[in-house]
């Protein structure tokens, strides 16, 4: 293969890992987590167990997965395994160990009444999940080779024959590994069980979608031993992920300095600048040259990575603005809810509260779908109409959180003109065709 077409390739598979997930999760089995799941749940289709299990399949494609393929591969394939049947059934606890930590997941969300995914709002979390990104992302660059000690491996295999019970285990930690940053398919599955607050409901929807998430670790353990050998098409494909990784943790840390946001614009040259900067980095080396040649091909690489990172990053960063300039022209947000409560009951207009934080992809997606589209619009205009922003924990937004029942974001709340609260709320992001229905009963 020509250095042309490992470099039109290596552009395209950085272009599906990054890109990929969001434009299948723009429809309804995305991020739309009430649409698709809350109201197939609400009639209790077996639908919506395919639903789940479909979202875990795309969550699988997401680049915080991938650190945990060579895992997979390393441990639970055919060369550890001896045969294709002790493959397969290694890698089937593996998967079950995943499902367990979602179950249990899924059952805290109903007994606590909280979402996994407002975790995110903690800066030390945020931060720790960044930096488990690059040092995994050091990893695939070669920095050091992502495996169990081999006392530990030789003390999981003693276990239940085989590592079958260390197989199980790890699956339990890759769980919690992935569970972070899965996507907003998770956080919207978990917003609506923390809702509903149903052990059954959790049980009943997170085992599925950890089943289709850990489809991808099944295929790949129970047939590692037919993949190719590794070569230097494995190492273009090793700084994909590194890069992705990179540019993952790029975005966390974005949204934990909100001082950084003004910096990213919103103007469409913004878009068109990021590309060309990781384009540029893509062409000057950043995935097809190696961290263990001569020196000077080394600095190349560094500095194509560090372009193809900080493009991304900008790209992401100047996509956010552009959501916030599109909800800030789409409605006259208020951002105090006191303030908001007795305009409302001074001028008899009912009221939308939406729960929102920077770190939410979802909340995001409402911005970009439900409040961006004209009928919306119009529609919301008899409303007084404020959001709760939670990027920040303070006392105050706390205690409206406490004072809705708020169990994750992102959540609208409708209040009518005479101050009750609508039960209907909204969980998750769904569609404009679906906010204008919720509108149009509120009065």
């Amino acid at each position: 293969m020509s250095k042309l077409s490992r470099i039109a390739l290596a552009l395209a598979a950085f272009a599906a890992v990054l890109w990929l997930p969001d434009l299948l999760g723009a429809g309804p089995t995305g991020p739309s987590g009430d649409l698709a799941l809350g109201a197939l749940l609400g009639r209790g289709s077996w639908l919506a167990y395919g639903v789940a299990f479909a979202g875990g399949v795309l969550t699988s494609l997401t680049p915080c997965v991938y650190p945990l393929i060579p895992i997979t591969v390393s441990i639970f394939g055919a060369r550890k395994a001896g045969s294709r049947g002790e493959a397969a059934l290694l890698s089937g606890l593996y998967v079950l160990g995943i499902a367990v930590t979602y179950s249990a997941l899924g059952v805290g969300a109903a007994l606590t009444g909280q979402a996994f995914g407002s975790v995110m709002q903690n800066g030390w979390v945020m931060g720790g999940v960044a930096l488990v990104l690059v040092v995994m992302a050091a990893s695939m660059f070669g920095a050091f080779e992502l495996s169990l000690p081999a006392s530990l491996q030789q003390r999981l295999n003693g276990v239940g024959g085989a590592g079958r019970a260390g197989a199980f285990g790890m699956g339990l930690v890759a769980g919690v590994i992935a569970a972070p940053c899965t996507g907003p398919v998770l956080a919207a599955a978990l917003t609506f069980i923390a809702a509903k607050g149903s052990v059954g409901l959790g049980l009943a929807i997170m085992f599925p979608y950890a089943l289709g998430m850990g489809l991808l670790f099944f295929l790949i353990g129970a047939f590692s031993f037919s993949l190719p050998r590794s070569g230097a098409w494995m190492e273009t494909v090793k700084s994909v992920f590194g890069a992705a990784l990179l540019a993952m943790a790029g975005i966390y840390l974005k949204d934990l300095v909100p001082a950084l946001r003004p910096y990213f614009s919103a103007a469409p040259a913004a878009a068109l600048l990021a590309a060309a900067a990781a384009g540029g980095g893509v062409l000057l080396g950043a995935l097809h040259l190696g961290f263990h040649g001569p020196v000077r091909e080394r600095v190349v690489k560094s500095i194509g990575v560090a372009m193809l990172v900080g493009g991304v990053v900008y790209g992401a960063g100047a996509a956010g603005a552009r959501g916030r300039a599109q909800a800030a022209a789409s409605f006259t947000w208020l951002h105090s809810e006191p303030e908001a409560v007795a305009l409302a009951r001074a001028e008899g207009r009912p009221v939308i509260v939406d729960f929102w934080a920077e770190w939410c992809t979802a909340c995001k997606e409402l911005d970009r779908t439900a409040w961006a589209d004209p009928r919306v619009r119009e529609e919301a205009s008899r409303f007084v109409t404020v959001k709760v922003d939670g990027t920040e924990t303070t006392d105050e937004v706390a205690a409206i959180h406490e004072r809705y029942q708020v169990p994750g974001m992102p959540t609208v709340v409708f209040i009518d003109s005479k101050g009750r609260e609508v039960p209907d709320r909204v969980i998750g992001a769904i569609d404009a065709d679906e906010m204008l229905q919720r509108l149009r009963a509120v009065r």
